[in-house]
């Protein structure tokens, strides 16, 4: 035990001796935990009796054996009786005269964690008070006397009681604190609704799980806080909630767009329903980018096979007709022969197209402005638009995000020249860009043309299908599908008044500020990689500081302290590796970040990647700039 224990303790122990009652502990088990000096001098205990740790029954048996309790009969009966009356751990108050002639008051009152708190009172000069008013007051009726002694009895009764329910109140008010304290800190919405469908509890999170609805719902009906269409996804829900069964399950937040699960559980005491409301978005669009993974996995296992067949085919196919194209066949069958080379040919293109819809490719999400991103994608869009098709670009500020720039520029193009084959030779095309709620970036591409067929709504998505004839593969859409379920996002086909539209949306990430440009120590041996890599620095605004090996580069670190980050490749000249770095003194906020080409099994690569961010040679300047934005750092 430490001193400021012992102090405590001691402390405690002086201030129980000072008071007049004699008071005791005795824990579940009837053992005494503690007592004042007083219990030992009102009962004239013995030392062992008022060591904690002392029986119960014991100190019975002692006062008992002593007469104490007048003839009780036989002992050992006495003692079991009062120990199983102890063990019942209720509130009690009783008078009784003592063998010396002294009145004492008995007063306990059990704790929560078992066991009891129990205060005697010497009550023999109130007693004596009682009987001279009784002796001295002949012209008060016995009845008034009597009631007055009743009286007095009954106060002191009154006291223990109150004593005890206060007791019992702040112990109830603790553990309700405690309930919604934890109620609060849960990241999910929990209510109860009662059998009127109105609001009885609820803590203070249903705003952030389903924003725009009702804050002071207490009392309020339940359509009412959430509005038409959320309670049209939740009152038939509610009704077999009320019927006895419970449920969960999951909706999307139409105000919000975010996804939400929804646990219903019946409270069968108030016929009531208890409510537990969790935002799932993020959860679910991962989910979706799972799911999308693994069907990418299937089609590629069934597809390499056959397109690899096939390949072989076409392979023998095209040497066979340039063998037969330089036999000096006559015109007619020259022109035949061109035909199946094209057809060929298209057919390669095709198990290429195919190949890049099953193969392995990851959604890598990097820092992007999106007002840039626009720009270079409006560039290379109006370089395939003819002259009389118009694209305009339309986009609410939205910063910095977390998008794979290459996969959404393949899609939005291929979107833009769908569009643009809908609109023939004259047409406008519309690019819309805005943040829904703080969860979604959508992308929507509209345009004048002659809008989706109800055929072509109900199969556009699916491989294969074209309204192209033999120019379409069938693909595009597809394609576009596969990227945007990749990234959690959706897709949605519909019409409008003036032509087709496809909606894209996906997260919302925002990425924060851009790094400030700074001076960038680059480490590579090889001149022509690090021109070129300069180069990619210098364009991002920073300035450039090179050195060919980890002992020039530790020179350099040391004389200038305002080095803001460190590029490296692993392997370098000398014995030393990029990965040496990581152990040179370098500024707190200075990020290291490695790059290679080595196979990410390669023990190299895996060290480096123990120790910093590792790129992967061929990277782009977004690429580079993520890194060096959320590189290591000291």
């Amino acid at each position: 035990m430490t001193p400021m224990h012992t102090d405590h303790d001691a402390m405690t122990m002086a201030g129980l001796n000072l008071i007049q009652q004699a008071l005791t502990i005795y824990d579940r088990g009837l053992r005494l935990a503690v007592c004042n000096r007083r219990f030992q001098e009102m009962f004239a205990l013995p030392d062992a009796l008022v060591t904690p740790g002392a029986d119960f029954a014991d100190t019975i048996r002692f006062l008992a054996q002593r007469g104490d309790y007048g003839d009780v009969g036989d002992v050992e009966d006495f003692v079991a009786s009062r120990v199983e009356i102890a063990r019942a751990f209720k509130p009690h108050y009783m008078e009784r005269t003592r063998a010396n002639g002294r009145t004492i008051s008995v007063e306990g009152t059990p704790l929560p964690q078992g066991g009891w708190v129990t205060v005697y009172t010497d009550i023999t000069p109130a007693k004596r008070q009682e009987a001279l008013l009784r002796a001295r007051s002949e012209e008060l009726s016995d009845q008034i006397l009597t009631y007055s002694e009743d009286l007095a009895t009954a106060n002191r009764e009154l006291q223990a009681t109150i004593t005890a329910l206060e007791e019992a109140k702040r112990q109830i008010t603790e553990a309700e604190a405690r309930t919604r304290l934890t109620a609060e800190m849960m990241p999910a919405h929990i209510a109860h609704i009662g059998p009127d469908r109105r609001y009885t509890y609820s803590n203070r999170r249903l705003t952030s799980i389903m924003p725009g609805s009702r804050a002071d719902l207490i009392g309020v009906h339940a359509a009412e806080v959430l509005g038409p269409e959320t309670w049209a996804v939740l009152d038939p829900e509610l009704g077999r909630a009320y019927a006895g069964q419970a449920s969960v399950f999951e909706f999307t937040h139409a105000p919000s767009s975010r996804r939400v699960r929804v646990a219903l559980t019946p409270d069968p005491i108030s016929g009531g329903v208890y409510i537990l409301s969790m935002d799932i978005t993020e959860e679910s669009q991962t989910r979706a980018a799972l799911q999308q993974t693994r069907r990418r996995e299937m089609a590629a296992q069934l597809t390499s096979g056959l397109a690899h067949d096939f390949s072989n085919l076409l392979t023998i196919i095209l040497g066979m007709q340039s063998r037969l194209a330089r036999m000096g066949l006559p015109a007619e069958a020259r022109e035949l022969i061109d035909a199946t080379l094209a057809a060929a040919r298209r057919g390669g293109g095709l198990l290429g197209r195919i190949a890049d819809m099953t193969g392995p490719r990851g959604h890598e999400p990097v820092p992007t402005d999106l007002a840039a991103f626009l720009a270079d994608l409006d560039t290379l869009a109006r370089s395939a638009l003819p002259s009389g098709v118009a694209l305009h670009i339309e986009s609410a500020p939205c910063g910095r995000i977390l998008l794979d720039t290459g996969m959404l520029q393949d899609s939005l193009l291929n979107l833009v020249l769908n569009a643009r084959d809908a609109c023939a030779h004259h047409g406008r095309i519309t690019l819309t860009v805005r943040p829904v709620q703080e969860t979604w970036i959508e992308f929507t591409v509209s345009d004048t043309g002659p809008g989706f067929s109800a055929q072509a709504l109900e199969h556009a998505l699916d491989p294969f299908f074209t309204t192209k004839g033999g120019e379409g593969s069938g693909l595009g859409l597809a394609m576009v599908y596969d990227m945007t379920k990749l990234a959690g996002g959706r897709i949605t086909l519909g019409n409008t008044d003036t032509g087709g539209r496809v909606t894209l949306r996906l997260p919302l990430r925002p990425a924060g500020d851009a790094r400030p440009p700074g001076l960038v120590l680059l480490v590579e041996d090889s001149p022509d990689l690090r021109s070129a890599l300069r180069d990619m620095l210098r364009a991002a605004g920073h300035s450039v500081i090179e050195a060919a090996g980890v002992d020039e580069a530790a020179e350099i670190l040391g004389d200038l302290p305002e080095i803001s980050a460190i590029l490296s490749d692993i392997v370098l000249e000398g014995a030393r590796t990029g990965i040496d770095l990581a152990a040179l003194p370098r500024p707190a906020a200075c990020p290291l970040v490695l790059m290679t080409s080595l196979p990410p099994e390669d023990p190299l690569h895996r060290a480096a990647a123990r120790v910093a961010p590792v790129l992967r040679k061929p990277f782009t300047a977004a690429q580079l700039d993520a890194a060096l934005s959320t590189g290591d750092r000291r």
